[in-house]
């Protein structure tokens, strides 16, 4: 059993229970080196840093963390033959040794093998074939490319193949490293594992002032450009353009030479962040609109309502609903049916689901549309498959607990932010709004909602990223004929409009009879086209497992034209002609 010391954890000789302190991981490359992010559990020596995510036990057979293997590199001189293709790629004798490239075999073919260094040993080895073929060490760290070389740099040059990063280093650029596993496909669903090289390499990326992303120029390359800028953080990141006919940062080498290459670097434009940009900065954006279109979002899962309502990222859905109307039970759903179908992952702020094992238990009963225990004669999933289960939400669900007193949107999105970085996630569930530690200083409630809301919805574009805030209305009103609660607006939510104004979507989620196994979702407000548009859609709630059953039968009603909006008279949708009602 290790001690806290040995992890270079300092606990007062006198402390109980849990306290919080200095994290050995974090804390050195931070700005804010007095932030106490590590709680400790003293009694069951056990940690978790609130900012890097980095856990511990004291407990030997717990603490194992994955294991990888350490590849035996022997060193060589380069053969003629492949110093003669070396050399026909631009790249000098100096250049190789300093990295240390060597050649090998993979099976009788010769390669070029590309150690990867890591704190003095290597932890990977590539090798390229002469006819392009690729292959690495198995289980090996995964790391960035000259991971000792760039550790200390400001500036960073992130390229897409060892041949582009020792290219810049050819052209003086020896601030250049290179992802291990190139550019996910572009039509992959789930590239999470691809991008896990960079959980070591936090802290570069914390000290570095620029980041220069220099990809491949295809679509490939853009997915990973697009997917780095998001995770690192868009406000650091460069653009980096070749010259036509250039594919990469060694054909550039090749055509043209070290000096054009370097004036690559030098004329590299901000990544587009909100702003204010000219046209030149964004016309392969415009270029692509014009020749695909804007994109719709992902299906969500239930064919009657993706007519209604898609979801796509950079966006903020506002949903609300009466109490017990299962706002956040549709709203797991929607997550699963996300993450089945699209490979999404997500973190979730959601305090009235605590403790995260009985949220995790909601899931897992989603997923499989299986009770955990036997009820109501539905047969309940058995131990294996709940096993099976865990694996399946690791890493597609990450819980955002902070600690009581500093539930703040601040700290939400911070928390939020690690995920992005180190595990990509595509949503970010805040449920509910009045479980937040809202500070409003010297704010009225309705300033300070707007502020908070615009700062939400910001995150959301900035990061690419979906979020879904659960906001309870402030009153119920009845239907006078009826007596049945009407479907709450955004409007009844506590700080009035600005709700409805700064929501990219408003959903309302309505049960009106509570016996009934009927739920009605109201799409009140989208604010572009391409995702939906006004209408209501109708499922059938499966209590044994809290799945939504899109049932063609129910059906759904658009509202009627583009000009619809949602009444004040607190009508489910009203225009001078009709009103939308099931």
């Amino acid at each position: 059993m290790k001690t806290f010391q040995e992890y270079g954890i300092f606990v007062p000789s006198t402390a109980s229970g849990e306290i919080r302190v200095k994290c050995p991981r974090c804390t050195p490359g931070r700005k804010h080196k007095n932030e106490k992010d590590l709680c400790v559990n003293i009694e069951k020596g056990t940690g978790f840093c609130q900012h890097c995510g980095w856990s511990f036990t004291l407990q030997e057979k717990e603490q194992a963390s994955k294991s990888y293997a350490k590849p035996a590199f022997i060193y060589i001189d380069l053969p003629e033959k492949i110093l003669t293709y070396l050399q026909g790629r631009g790249l000098t004798q100096n250049t190789l040794s300093e990295n240390k490239v060597t050649a090998g075999k993979v099976g009788n073919a010769d390669a070029v093998k590309f150690p990867y260094f890591k704190y003095g040993e290597c932890v990977n080895v590539k090798y390229r074939t002469l006819d392009k073929r690729f292959c690495q060490e198995k289980n090996a760290e995964p790391c960035l490319y000259r991971f000792d070389a760039i550790e200390q740099c400001e500036e960073l040059i992130i390229t897409e193949g060892e041949f582009d990063a020792l290219s810049f280093c050819e052209a003086g650029q020896c601030n250049a490293t290179s992802v291990p596993n190139g550019a996910p496909a572009p039509n992959a669903k789930n590239y999470t594992k691809e991008f896990a090289y960079l959980e070591s390499a936090q802290h570069i990326f914390e000290n570095c002032r620029k980041v220069f992303l220099a990809v491949d120029n295809d679509a490939a390359g853009k997915l990973l450009e697009q997917e780095l800028a998001r995770r690192i953080g868009v406000e650091k990141c460069y653009r980096v353009q070749f010259p036509a006919g250039c594919k990469d940062a060694n054909d550039v080498l090749v055509k043209f030479g070290r000096e054009i290459l370097k004036d690559c670097i030098a004329k590299a434009e901000p990544y587009p962040v909100d702003g204010i940009f000219m046209p030149s900065q964004i016309e392969d954006l415009i270029l692509h609109l014009y020749d695909c279109g804007q994109q719709s979002g992902v299906s969500t899962g239930w064919p009657n309502l993706d007519p209604f309502y898609t979801v796509k990222t950079g966006q903020m859905s506002i949903v609300t609903g009466i109490p017990g109307s299962g706002k956040t039970e549709w709203l797991d759903a929607l997550l699963v049916n996300l993450a089945v179908t699209h490979g999404w992952s997500f973190a979730l702020f959601s305090p009235e689901n605590w403790p995260i094992e009985r949220h995790a238990q909601s899931l897992i009963e989603k997923l499989y549309k299986m009770p955990f225990h036997a009820t109501r004669g539905a047969k309940a999933i058995n131990r294996e498959g709940i096993e099976e289960a865990i694996g399946e939400i690791n890493g597609r669900f990450f819980f955002i607990m902070p600690p009581e007193d500093e539930m703040t949107i601040d700290a939400i999105l911070d928390k939020a932010r690690v995920t992005i970085f180190r595990y990509g996630i595509k949503g970010l569930v805040i449920d509910p709004w009045n479980e937040i530690d809202h500070r409003y200083g010297n704010l009225s409630e309705t300033q300070y909602i707007s502020e908070a809301l615009g700062k939400i919805r910001r995150f959301a574009r900035r990061n690419d990223i979906h979020i879904w805030i659960v906001a309870h209305p402030q009153k119920l009103l009845k239907d006078k004929d009826s007596g049945k609660y009407k479907p709450p607006t955004m409007y009844e939510i506590s700080g009035g409009a600005h709700w409805r104004n700064k929501a990219d979507i408003g959903l309302c989620v309505h049960r009106p009879d509570m016996n009934s196994d009927i739920t009605e979702l109201y799409v009140q407000k989208i604010r572009f086209r391409e995702v939906g548009k006004l209408g209501a859609v109708k499922f059938k709630y499966a209590r044994a497992t809290g799945n939504y059953i899109d049932n063609g039968e129910l059906g759904g009603k658009a509202a009627k034209g583009d000009s619809v909006a949602e009444g004040y008279k607190r009508l489910p949708y009203k225009d001078e002609e009709e009103e939308l009602v099931f």
